[in-house]
């Protein structure tokens, strides 16, 4: 599987990335280490996190997918083979930028993985109450104590992001080299209007999650019938069922039956094909699900499937 840079950094990414958000959630240990064999053995190398996963779950607190990660890799030995990546800034244990949590929540997330670094360590969101200089300082001295790679960004504004890059080049300080926004067929202006020019000229790396909308862009969802099979997901799709989401629907049965592929691996083949975009981020939670989604790695879309996607889908 052909691997990409993450911005200028040396880590090099498969073109799927696998979402830790279902560990300790919708996927317990058992099926979780059978999800990250079957990642590996299918050519995925991106493992992403954070400290937070799974807090929402009732009797969980936070920490269960670092945690459930951590014993994986112990049992299996594969830590040479991935890139890890977690978040700090939302978990309600340590929340913020401070360099104080930042500090406190490195070590707790890399006692969990049961490593001694991070490859890349990510603003799991924006904190404006601390000084960019003090964020970045902060990360700094996790990379120069060998605690962390690279650093990166998850839910930055694009005047945010520059002003990050910014204080990074005016201090000399390490840039965030990953940029982690939502993106997919059906949440294209929120990134294409802003963020993308930006992290195109800066060369960012681009790790976008809800890559097939909440499950949307697999076709399981087509009308109010459909909502009732996910209550999870549910309430998350149904904003998507309007003659836009319809339209674009249409667009990947047809790109879909041309390649005898299925809906959701052209909507991750249309990402994959993004320039600029390094890794879409996608989670599941069998194993016959992650190959169909590890699939979309081998789909070569035309340029004139691709136009008519992105003629479907505009707007």
């Amino acid at each position: 599987m052909h691997k990409r840079p993450l911005g200028k950094s040396s880590l090099s990414i498969a073109p799927l990335a696998f979402g830790g958000n279902v560990f300790g959630w919708s996927a317990d240990e058992k099926r979780s280490f059978e999800l990250l064999d079957a990642f590996v053995g299918g050519g995925g190398n991106l493992i992403d996190t954070a400290d937070v996963y799974s807090a929402w779950v009732p009797g969980n607190r936070g920490g269960e997918s670092e945690t459930i990660i951590g014993r994986w890799l112990k049992q299996s030995g594969k830590r040479g083979q991935v890139v890890i990546a977690t978040k700090v800034a939302k978990w309600a244990e340590h929340p913020g930028l401070s360099p104080a949590n930042i500090q406190q929540a490195v070590d707790g997330s890399l006692q969990r993985l049961q490593t001694d670094h991070i490859d890349l360590y990510q603003a799991h969101e924006d904190d404006a109450s601390v000084p960019m200089a003090e964020t970045l300082g902060a990360f700094a001295r996790l990379i120069e104590a060998g605690k962390v790679r690279v650093i990166g960004a998850s839910n930055y504004g694009a005047a945010r992001f520059a002003d990050a890059l910014a204080v990074s080049k005016q201090h000399g300080l390490p840039r965030y080299e990953s940029l982690q926004p939502e993106y997919n067929l059906v949440s294209r202006a929120g990134y294409e209007k802003e963020l993308e020019p930006l992290i195109r000229a800066e060369n960012i790396g681009v790790i976008s999650y809800y890559a097939l909308a909440s499950g949307f862009l697999s076709g399981k969802y087509r009308n109010a019938a459909d909502l009732a099979k996910s209550a999870a997901r549910g309430g998350a799709v149904k904003k998507f069922l309007n003659p836009h989401g319809q339209q674009v629907l249409a667009t990947l049965d047809a790109v879909a039956a041309a390649h005898h592929a299925t809906p959701a691996q052209v909507a991750l083949g249309w990402l994959i094909a993004r320039p600029g975009l390094t890794a879409p981020i996608v989670s599941a939670t069998s194993v016959e699900q992650l190959h169909e989604l590890l699939g979309a790695t081998s789909l070569q879309l035309s340029h004139d499937e691709i136009a008519q996607l992105d003629l479907a889908s505009a707007g």
